[in-house]
């Protein structure tokens, strides 16, 4: 099994970093095309991403403004099975985000791929957090 991990501090309060990474209004900002789910666990979430890809996942872990976890059960064979989330803390109206991707089957292109895309989708989550910049779907890894 390989993971992906990410460290980053994003300079707003959990509740508005929370609300970026569980709601499909802020999912639909810096990662998915087009989303749909409830920040409550046991609750399914659809995650589209353009013709073709439409993938879903449970939420697995919700503790606002703490904790948000999604377990992929339909979406490239890769990710199925895999656990995606974020633990927040807060800091003196900062955000630490801890961001996972965990269950990866092996280490091969695919998961290397998607390390690098995770960073750069992070960097978009902090833009839209601090700054209320979205960049249109199409042109989010070359931002």
């Amino acid at each position: 099994m390989a993971d992906i991990v990410h460290h980053l501090k994003i300079n707003a309060p959990a509740s508005q970093v929370f609300e970026g990474i569980s709601t499909p209004t802020g999912l639909d900002a810096w990662w998915t095309k087009r989303s749909s789910g409830k920040p409550k666990e046991g609750a399914e979430y659809g995650l589209g991403f353009g013709p073709d890809c439409d993938w879903r996942a449970t939420v697995s872990r919700c503790i606002p403004n703490v904790e948000f976890e999604l377990s992929v059960t339909d979406a490239h064979e890769d990710w199925l099975g895999t656990r995606v989330g974020f633990v927040l803390q807060e800091r003196g109206g900062s955000t630490e985000v801890r961001f996972y991707h965990l269950g990866w089957p092996e280490p091969g292109d695919h998961y290397q791929t998607s390390c690098f895309c995770w960073a750069m989708y992070l960097r978009l989550l902090r833009r839209y957090i601090e700054t209320g910049e979205v960049v249109p779907y199409e042109k989010r890894l070359d931002a």
